[in-house]
């Protein structure tokens, strides 16, 4: 106890608030901007953080990390152009519900949802820290290919309403995660000679190519129609029904998402599309998935931001980065003299609980920044599109670029935007495509470690219990749906006897 306090006492200090404050802002707005990232935010704060004290400084990083997660939300629900790839899952609803009038509703959800999971997995890391560092460290190749196959196995009801299209697409997705050189074999695929490609394709233009541009495509499209204006309804909040009937989604993502930032190397975007595909498993409204359904923006945004806290539990407790502005972090602690590993934890366990405790502000911060801003931002919605959208197309320009310093990845999100203009007309949603690409790169890495590991003797993956878990969770996943449409179809044929048995 006497830990927690110090810890708490050191980040109760005015210019320590401060810092908090100043890096919580700046994480939302630099998380606002499509193809800008916190990871890249942290890193260009990290030479400035040298000139302060370790746990000020590692507190703003901290901060910052939280508060970037969440501003990615706000241009994925007003412009259909996510901020940043964990807000990706957040746009499939949150930009029908800003389309359908209901743009503050959308941000608010996703500034409390955000709120609570980030609340969720600090206080879990508080209390059981070194525990769940344990349980993270038996995770090898294996584990990770099962859990990805898990994931894949969620393509199919991801979204939409065609679970063939969902699994081409997912594949598609795939398809475009081995371009580039194989880390294994060291050969070339799908480069035709292109340098560029070798490292294979980012997925930061992608994702701006597949929601931004082919929206912006979509929008060119209707240029003669007349101007459709939200109501005044754009401005409201969530009410306290919205919240009654979202809160086990919010409570179950933040497991989900804390769990899976625990996992080194997964990070809040796998967790949002994990928490967004089960929030739609157990909801009762299904059909309003991809539609405008409050459900679909709490999921992902409760799971993406658990998914922080959750990522500095390896960071911290191992060493091993959780995600990639974990690694940042990480850097950051090195710099200033820090060894992350068991041994923090017995030297400086104040240090811990100080930036446990910087992160828990923080997220009170930006539930301020982002509730009573909802009101403000949602005022994009109301811009006329003939403004609106030439400047979405120069975020999209700066954003493509700024991933790697190349024209390269702008022609590869414009190439995308087209792509997924066309994909939208047919049917096709991006959301499986954007889920292959993620897994695509775990899946194929994970599984050729763990043949290497196996001697190539694939019955291996029977002797890891935690991967056989995962495997049976995928073909429960994949069972699902055929077993769930018939015994819907039994029970109506059962309900239509009995209702002629009556008359």
């Amino acid at each position: 106890m006497d830990v927690i306090l110090g810890g708490l006492s050191q980040i109760l200090q005015w210019q320590t608030l401060l810092l908090i404050c100043a890096g919580t802002m700046v994480g939302v707005l630099v998380g606002a901007l499509p193809g800008l990232s916190s990871s890249m935010a942290v890193a260009l704060l990290l030479p400035f953080s040298i000139y302060l004290d370790p746990i000020p400084a590692i507190a703003m990083l901290a901060a910052l990390y939280c508060a970037g997660t969440f501003g990615g939300s706000i241009t994925a629900i007003l412009i259909n152009a996510p901020g940043a790839p964990p807000a990706a899952a957040t746009a499939f609803d949150g930009y029908p519900l800003a389309k359908n009038g209901k743009a503050g509703q959308a941000l608010g959800m996703a500034a409390a949802s955000s709120v609570v999971g980030g609340i969720f997995s600090l206080f879990v890391l508080i209390l059981a820290a070194p525990m769940l560092a344990q349980v993270a460290y038996k995770f090898g190749p294996p584990e990770y290919f099962a859990l990805t196959v898990f994931g894949l196995s969620m393509l199919a009801s991801i979204s939409g309403k065609s679970a063939v299209k969902n699994l081409i697409g997912g594949a598609f997705g795939v398809l475009l995660a081995t371009v580039g050189v194989d880390l294994t074999t060291g050969v070339e695929r799908f480069t035709f000679g292109v340098p560029e490609l070798y490292e294979g394709i980012s997925f930061i233009p992608v994702l701006i190519g597949l929601f931004a541009m082919a929206e912006l495509l979509e929008q060119a499209g209707q240029k003669d129609r007349p101007l459709e204006r939200f109501t005044i309804s754009a401005l409201k909040l969530p009410t306290r029904d919205d919240f009654r009937r979202v809160w086990k989604t919010i409570l179950r993502s933040s497991g989900i998402g804390t769990f899976v930032g625990i996992l080194p190397a997964e990070g809040a975007t796998v967790a949002a599309m994990i928490g967004y595909n089960e929030a739609k498993r157990w909801s009762k409204n299904k059909d309003n998935f991809g539609k405008g359904e409050l459900e679909g923006v709490a999921g992902p945004e409760a799971a993406n931001n658990a998914a922080t806290g959750g990522s500095m539990v390896p960071t911290l407790a191992l060493g091993i980065p959780g995600s990639a502005t974990a690694a940042v972090i990480l850097g950051g602690l090195q710099i200033h003299g820090l060894r992350p590993g068991p041994y923090l934890f017995e030297s400086q366990p104040d240090l811990l609980y100080a930036i446990f405790f910087a992160m828990l502000i923080a997220n009170f911060v930006f539930l301020g920044f982002g509730m009573f801003g909802a009101r403000y931002f949602s005022r994009i919605s109301l811009i006329p599109r003939q403004f609106l959208w030439p400047a979405v197309f120069c975020l999209c320009v700066v954003g493509a670029y700024g991933v790697g310093q190349t024209l390269n990845d702008v022609y590869i999100m414009l190439i995308a935007g087209i792509v997924g203009y066309f994909l939208n007309r047919n049917g096709f949603s991006p959301a499986p495509i954007i889920m292959g690409l993620v897994l695509g790169h775990l899946v194929e890495n994970s599984l050729a470690q763990s043949m290497i590991l196996f001697d190539q003797d694939a019955s291996q993956f029977l002797t890891r219990p935690i991967a056989l878990a995962f495997f049976a969770l995928a073909v429960l996943s994949i069972a699902s749906g055929p077993l769930g449409k018939l015994i819907k179809t039994r029970s109506l044929v059962s309900a239509d006897r009995l209702a002629h048995g009556q008359e």
